[in-house]
């Protein structure tokens, strides 16, 4: 079986390692000839996501199709979509390129975020504004990720940073205890899930994944994700972020695809995100993941992907080189898996190296 990914970045290179230790074969489709994944996949097609004509090649050459990030064309995917398998279909893909659709979804799906207003221009952020109250997140609908196109809005002032070139919405402020991830794989028979990570953020970026604490309102959070997948209908692999504060949690956002914070798995879990999602693809009956022990990921970001080589060799520690040849700023270009590590130990042994940085 061949299973084709789009997408050829370093989820598409975890999905084709996960694929080659089951012995299927990878393809994928990235307009880097030497994207993450050309190191592990078969084979890989060099064009546009957006372009019909690789699509359709990559279909054709795969018995099963599946993305790796959510910025493609969900529209153009529907032709694919109905001359290809793709059984996460492509809905919860087209919901999540849009914020204000991805939580109109969650509402009608039982979910609560924090209070939202869409906001076309000044004059809306205005209304907005008066309605929510300061501070407050203004984000564009589309196209954010990683802290881009957010702007933290405390007074009248800050609303002269913000472009208005797109729609975006305008969130209030949640002072938030803790976010956390829940990472859930469905087919026709169940729902899994991984143990929830509580996630550490810096510079609006994810910094660390933490597993290992099971506190009593992950039982709720875990029952209001399944069913909020049920109802949604959704089918694969399904990532959602939520704001955790006191005894209630609110929902962030939501990724049909393999997660930042699920890369813990790989070391940390019976089974990784990636293992049952390729379980999944294969139609192989799903099992259970199991944690190993408390876990910690660290993402490495261009300003500390020199300091790898310290990492090397050392016993608990697992390093994931993406293998990009670019160092752009805050770009991801690895990730560190720490087992039988608690946070507290974390911040003793290593937050040092990392030059004692402070978490959002």
């Amino acid at each position: 079986m061949t299973i084709g990914i789009i997408g050829g970045g370093q989820l598409g290179m975890m999905i084709a390692e996960a694929a080659k230790k089951k012995h299927y074969k990878t393809i994928c489709l990235d307009p880097n000839p030497l994207c993450s994944a050309s190191h592990v996949c078969d084979e890989v097609i060099v064009g546009s996501f957006n372009d019909l004509t690789k699509l359709q090649e990559l279909g054709s050459k795969s018995d099963v199709l599946t993305y790796e990030f959510e910025n493609i064309d969900a529209l153009g995917l529907n032709y694919i979509k109905e001359n290809y398998n793709i059984p996460e279909g492509t809905e919860p893909l087209y919901i999540s390129q849009n914020r204000l659709r991805e939580k109109g979804n969650a509402i009608a799906c039982g979910l609560e975020p924090v209070p939202y207003q869409q906001v076309l221009n000044k004059i809306d952020l205005l209304a907005a504004l008066a309605k929510i109250g300061y501070p407050a997140l203004y984000k564009t609908t589309t196209l954010g990720y990683d802290g881009h196109g957010q702007y933290l809005i405390k007074s009248l002032a800050d609303i002269d940073q913000i472009p208005f070139n797109t729609e975006g919405i305008l969130e209030a402020y949640l002072d938030f205890d803790y976010e956390c991830s829940i990472i859930m794989i469905r087919d026709k028979e169940k729902i899994v899930s991984l143990p929830i990570s509580i996630n550490k953020h810096k510079h609006g970026i994810l910094d660390l994944s933490i597993v290992g604490q099971k506190l009593p309102i992950f039982n709720k959070i875990e029952e209001a994700s399944y069913s909020f997948m049920e109802k949604a209908g959704f089918y694969g692999i399904l990532c959602i972020e939520y704001f955790v504060k006191g005894d209630k949690f609110y929902f962030n956002e939501m990724a049909p695809r393999p997660h930042n914070s699920g890369h813990w798995s790989i070391e940390g879990s019976t089974l990784s995100q990636y293992d049952l999602l390729v379980s999944f693809l294969t139609k192989e009956k799903l099992e259970e993941p199991h944690l190993k022990g408390n876990t910690i990921m660290k993402n490495i970001l261009s300003e500390d992907y020199a300091k790898l080589p310290l990492f090397k060799n050392k016993p608990g520690i697992y390093i994931h080189d993406y293998f990009k040849t670019e160092l752009k700023p805050r770009r991801k270009m690895a990730h560190i898996t720490f087992t039988d590590l608690t946070y507290i130990d974390y911040l003793e042994k290593y937050n040092k190296i990392f030059e004692g940085e402070k978490h959002e």
